[in-house]
C-alpha cells in the first residue's frame, strides 16, 4: 500500500494585467476580454495553493520541508509578480497573454525544475473567490 501523502502551501500575491492579443482588433479583443481588455490594466488579488504529492521520507515524515517550499514559492513567485503589472513588469507575460490558465502554468514551470523529481505538483490559482484554475488538470 502507498502512503503517498498530499501537502499543500497556499500563498497570496497582487497584481495587474491586461488580456490582450496584439494580432486581433481592438474591436475583437474588446469582444472577446471586455473589462479585462482595459488599456489601462487591471488587478486580483490571487490566492495560490501548491499541493505536492509524494511518499513521505521515513526519517523526518515530511513530503517536503514546508518551510522549504515556503521559501521557493517566496522567491521564485512571490518576488517576481507581486505588486507587478504582468504585461509590463515581467519577461514571462511580455509575449504571453496573462490569463489564469497561463499565469498557473508559468509558476508550474518556475517551481517543478526546483524540486525533487519524485514530486508530483499540481498549482490551483485564485484569480477570484468564484473563478479559479489548475495546472496540470
Amino acid at each position: 500500500m502507498s502512503n503517498k501523502t498530499a501537502v499543500f502551501r497556499k500563498e497570496h500575491f497582487n497584481s495587474a494585467h491586461r488580456l490582450h492579443n496584439p494580432l486581433w482588433t481592438e474591436e475583437k479583443n474588446d469582444q472577446v476580454f471586455g473589462l479585462c481588455n482595459n488599456p489601462n490594466y487591471h488587478g486580483h488579488n490571487y490566492d495560490l495553493i501548491v499541493k505536492l504529492v509524494g511518499e513521505p521520507d521515513p526519517e523526518t515524515g515530511y513530503v517536503i520541508d514546508l518551510k522549504i517550499l515556503s521559501d521557493l514559492i517566496k522567491t521564485e513567485i512571490l518576488e517576481r509578480f507581486d505588486h507587478k503589472n504582468l504585461n509590463l513588469d515581467t519577461v514571462e507575460f511580455a509575449n504571453l497573454n496573462p490569463t489564469a490558465e497561463n499565469i498557473a502554468r508559468v509558476i508550474y514551470d518556475l517551481l517543478k525544475p526546483r524540486l525533487d523529481a519524485k514530486l508530483e505538483m499540481t498549482i490551483r490559482l485564485y484569480e477570484t473567490e468564484r473563478n479559479f484554475v489548475e495546472y496540470p488538470a
